[in-house]
């Protein structure tokens, strides 16, 4: 604001505590509207690489594996990490959680020795 004589004035915007109550409610409310968002999101996809090793290994999952699945990929998604180890029972699954894409499938024989490598996180999913 510029008085008469072309100075700056400073005028304190003081809000009553009402106002600022609710302000910090309303930014609660759209932090749980913004989690319910993000758990919301697509479902993971299976990339071709990741479908032939079910095939192969003879993997089939049921409806309720992959609600479990994709709720590991939200927790990773909400902790930043980009790329996770999933370890679901004897299976494990490498997971871009940037794309929300199953990048591989191991399963229990395929997992001996292996080292899993490009990974920033891991979620064991029970």
């Amino acid at each position: 604001m510029v008085n008469k004589v072309g100075s700056l004035s400073y005028i304190p915007d003081e809000k009553p505590k009402s106002q600022i109550k609710e302000q910090k409610q309303t930014s609660g409310l759209f932090q749980v509207v913004l989690h319910q968002h993000l758990l919301q999101r697509e479902n993971v996809k299976l990339s071709a690489h990741a479908q032939q090793r079910l095939v192969q290994r003879n993997i089939h999952l049921a409806e309720a594996d992959w609600d479990k699945i994709n709720n590991a990929v939200n927790q990773a998604q909400a902790k930043g990490v980009r790329d996770s180890l999933l370890l679901y029972h004897d299976l494990a699954l490498v997971a871009s959680i940037k794309n929300r894409t199953i990048v591989t499938a191991l399963d229990k024989e395929a997992m001996v020795n292996h080292v899993f490598t490009n990974i920033d996180g891991a979620v064991i999913i029970k």
